[in-house]
């Protein structure tokens, strides 16, 4: 009914089912699919994934109970845009509507700092737990910089810039120099 009600929005389809819910969308091809998490015979998240492969233009709109990262990383990983929450006000779920279906990202407010808190749990590149000074002094450490070096040019103080070897070499589980050099050298930061 809130959606049915805004002028910019139609209706095409309705499904009881994660099956019937790819069944109507690959026969419909609508722009955007609010897809429950949580559905008989196919749940949401399997279901997406099989949309975003069939139907790579149709956006889906994640809709659910759970406020757990892991429904929300598994959902997004198989091709939604975005998460609601079922118990958020109208105004969210229209705002949730229009931007997945301008192609930009929605999270309830209510999941967001479970989602960065799990992102940050399972980030898988390790120069992503680099901050961006950490980067920096990392990458001018491999090219053979000194600490007094790096101190000049970053205008910071030596025991600063060791501070920050200490932490790149400690979040990268390194213990020599070369070790960085290398871990540089494998990840792009240096030629």
């Amino acid at each position: 009914m809130i959606l049915a009600a805004q002028p910019d929005m139609e209706i095409v389809g309705e499904a009881g089912n994660g099956r019937e819910a790819i069944e109507i969308a690959e026969k419909l091809k609508p722009d955007l699919v609010i897809m429950d998490v949580t559905m008989p015979e196919l749940n949401g998240i399997e279901a997406t994934r099989r949309l975003a492969t069939s139907l790579p233009r149709t956006r889906v709109l994640a809709l659910s109970m759970h406020k757990d990262a892991v429904y929300v990383r598994d959902i997004l990983r198989s091709g939604a845009r975005g998460y609601l929450l079922k118990d958020s006000a109208d105004a969210d779920l229209l705002a949730a509507v229009r931007a997945v279906a301008r192609g930009e990202g929605y999270l309830s407010p209510a999941v967001s700092d479970a989602v960065l808190t799990d992102y940050r749990r399972h980030v898988t590149d390790p120069i992503d737990l680099l901050t961006t000074r950490e980067r920096e002094v990392l990458q001018m450490i491999a090219e053979g910089k000194t600490n007094k070096d790096i101190a000049a040019d970053l205008n910071l103080s030596v025991y600063t810039v060791e501070a920050h070897r200490g932490r790149v070499m400690e979040k990268l589980n390194l213990h020599s120099t070369g070790e960085l050099v290398r871990f540089a050298l494998r990840n792009g930061l240096i030629d």
